[in-house]
């Protein structure tokens, strides 16, 4: 099943928010509705809803909820703030944020609540759009591997960055999905991507999608780099500085060292509200921590095939927990953007909008 206008992801049903709860994949397919501005945040927060452009989406259908019961100023300035605090690393939540506090401040109060309905749509409406763009320009890049060699192109890609984590296509998957519908053999390789093993998502929807990949440990990547079984590799993004490092899933950058090493091309795929030309490097960006149950207890079923839990280190085991690493410029072969592929020493003529 590939992603269109009926995508489940994230729905609007009259005041209310539908959307498909990612904790609940790859075992169960369930809706969850959000009613409330504490629904969005704390679906944000839970990972509920993941994927940079997928949470700025929710955040903007958030402000929508919050202002279903007050639009004075306090409440719009609150709920900004309680949206800002769910997730600090993916630049598309804040930005999605800003443009809603743009698009609501200047208005009376009585005028916000339709608005901010219009404004998530129209947010919503226009990654779907995006997600299209990224798919047709990252298509050549598979087309003249096909080209030129027999057998499937050989995509490798880390977390999730397909239909669930967007509005539309996905950013990373954008161009696999492309080259499905122009009708190219693939095979994509799908690392777990622990803790939160994102890349489970990545192989379901794959699944759905009709689409043969190979689910792998993250630390198979390097040998099946080595042993010139991956064409390319193609990730999505968290935030891109201004200089072009990029914040993705944790374990993104021993894939584009690998792939370096390997003489693989290395790609990210991101819209223009995944670029934050305010942060000047990847040191910059801020790195979130998250909770020690995610690296010792894995979910899963039982094998009664009920949803469970197992704990795979001994009770109070120290753990550090980094959810995104860096991945430096120097080894990002090119960016896919909805405008185009760009090297990242070009970034900034690209969208001279947003370039300060």
């Amino acid at each position: 099943m590939n992603c269109d206008d009926s995508c489940p992801t994230l729905q609007r049903d009259d005041d209310s928010i539908l959307i498909l709860d990612q904790t609940a994949l790859p075992h169960q397919r369930t809706f969850v509705r959000l009613a409330n501005l504490a629904d969005a945040a704390r679906a944000i927060r839970t990972m509920q809803v993941r994927g940079a452009p997928l949470i700025g989406a929710t955040a903007a259908f958030g402000m929508a909820l919050a202002l279903g019961e007050r639009t004075d100023d306090a409440s719009l300035d609150a709920a900004l703030a309680d949206l800002a605090a769910t997730r600090p690393t993916a630049v598309n939540l804040h930005w999605a944020l800003g443009r809603m506090a743009k698009r609501l401040r200047p208005l009376a109060p009585s005028a916000r609540r339709e608005a901010a309905w219009a404004e998530a749509e129209a947010i919503q409406k226009e990654d779907a759009a995006q997600n299209a763009a990224i798919g047709r320009h990252g298509l050549p890049l598979i087309a003249e591997i096909a080209s030129r060699r027999p057998g499937p192109v050989r995509v490798m890609t880390h977390c999730n960055a397909g239909w669930l984590a967007t509005c539309g296509h996905g950013t990373a998957l954008a161009p696999v999905y492309a080259a499905q519908a122009a009708g190219i053999p693939l095979l994509v390789w799908v690392s777990e991507t622990r803790p939160r093993n994102q890349g489970l998502l990545t192989a379901w929807e794959l699944a759905q999608s009709g689409i043969p990949f190979r689910l792998i440990a993250d630390n198979a990547a390097g040998h099946l780099l080595s042993q010139g079984a991956v064409d390319l590799v193609i990730t999505g993004a968290d935030r891109v500085a201004a200089n072009g490092d990029t914040a993705n899933k944790i374990g993104t950058y021993l894939k584009a060292l690998a792939a370096q090493d390997q003489g693989v091309p290395f790609y990210i795929a991101a819209p223009g509200s995944t670029l934050d030309f305010s942060c000047p490097n990847g040191a910059a960006i801020p790195i979130e921590d998250r909770t020690a149950d995610e690296v010792l207890v894995i979910p899963g079923l039982t094998p009664t095939d009920q949803p469970g839990e197992i704990r795979l280190a001994a009770a109070g085991t120290p753990v550090a927990n980094p959810a995104f690493d860096v991945t430096p410029a120097r080894l990002i072969t090119a960016l896919i953007t909805e405008r185009g592929l760009v090297t990242l020493d070009r970034l900034g003529g690209l969208y001279p909008e947003r370039n300060p």
